[in-house]
């Protein structure tokens, strides 16, 4: 059995604390405008609160599949298959325990001028409800002084399964501790989202966001137009419209008015939920630092929710001998 451990990234301009246990950013620190450097995720100091189950999917990876599926059940070549219900009336992240819940071998871990760390994971036939065996890695690399890459891959063994993996870190660029994300800016390279119903799944459809509270395509602040969206954004966007580099799309845009952090983020995945942190609630984090509601925002790159019962939505079925690979790169900055 592996051991849950915490490794250091460091190039010198940033600083980066990821665990195998749910392959979890702990920390991220990268300088303001004035070259102070400072943590901008939420999080705890030590891995026992995320052992005890203390954290809302601070920093992990989720998976075999991220966000929900309606009822916890799906059908894949006429067999049917029942998941967890452990978000009621739906299935959540991977079910009870999740791919954020294991503790992951650790493969590679690099220093030097572009350091990284490389987890794996074998997700055996059945776990979770999920039909056969995945194997799963995930590696963190600082690419650049203040750019940190995500590579994630899973290729099957000998079913057909659905895969659908997002990193679930709650970002706050003022810093950790410096209250709610509200004055924080927000472009998304997205013209639609997926509406959802009373138990927060997709309808199916794909609507525009234009003229609607949703609409990111401009940035504005995230809190402008949050109190007409109930809770607050907990809703997947679909990355149609971003400029590529190096194969990856623009998805997401996000500056700290205060320290004039930016965060730019680069995908390969089709959809993004955009979520404030809407059931953050007391949780004593780094420092004793109190989180709660709007503390953070995530931007979980992803397949779409619910896309194994909705037709219309991009697959996330991957065949055996296959491989789904979900590429994202977080380019930091100030301007």
């Amino acid at each position: 059995m592996a051991e849950p451990k915490i490794f250091e990234l460091n190039n010198r301009s940033m600083q980066v604390k990821v665990s195998n246990l749910g392959c979890t950013i702990l920390s991220l620190s990268v300088p303001d405008k004035d070259g102070n450097l400072g943590d901008v995720v939420l999080g705890f100091d030590t891995l026992e609160p995320y052992q005890k189950g203390l954290a809302p999917f601070f920093g992990c990876i989720v998976g075999r599949v991220a966000n929900r599926i309606k009822d916890g059940k799906f059908s894949l070549n006429g067999v049917d298959y029942t998941l967890p219900i452990n978000k009621p009336p739906n299935s959540l992240h991977g079910g009870q325990k999740g791919f954020d819940k294991v503790v992951w071998e650790v493969a590679e871990h690099k220093e030097g001028e572009h350091p990284s760390v490389t987890f794996k994971y074998h997700s055996r036939d059945g776990e979770e409800g999920y039909p056969g065996d995945l194997s799963v890695t995930a590696t963190y690399t600082l690419t650049s002084k203040t750019t940190l890459r995500l590579d994630m891959e899973a290729v099957p063994a000998n079913k057909p399964t659905p895969v659908s993996l997002a990193q679930h870190t709650y970002w706050n660029l003022g810093g950790h501790n410096s209250g709610d994300i509200l004055d924080n800016t927000a472009q998304l390279w997205a013209n639609h989202i997926t509406p959802v119903d009373q138990n927060t799944i997709p309808t199916g459809e794909i609507i525009p966001v234009k003229g609607t509270p949703f609409d990111f395509t401009t940035e504005k602040q995230i809190g402008r137009d949050i109190q007409h969206v109930g809770l607050g954004y907990d809703h997947n966007y679909v990355l149609d419209c971003g400029d590529e580099k190096d194969s990856l799309k623009h998805a997401a845009k996000i500056k700290d008015p205060k320290s004039s952090r930016v965060l730019d983020l680069w995908t390969n995945a089709p959809g993004m939920q955009l979520y404030t942190a809407n059931y953050v609630n007391g949780v004593v984090g780094k420092g004793g630092a109190v989180y709660n509601k709007h503390a953070g925002v995530c931007l979980e790159t992803q397949g779409f929710p619910n896309a194994v019962n909705t037709p219309n939505f991009p697959s996330v079925i991957v065949q055996p001998g296959d491989k789904y690979i979900h590429n994202m790169v977080y380019e930091f900055s100030v301007e």
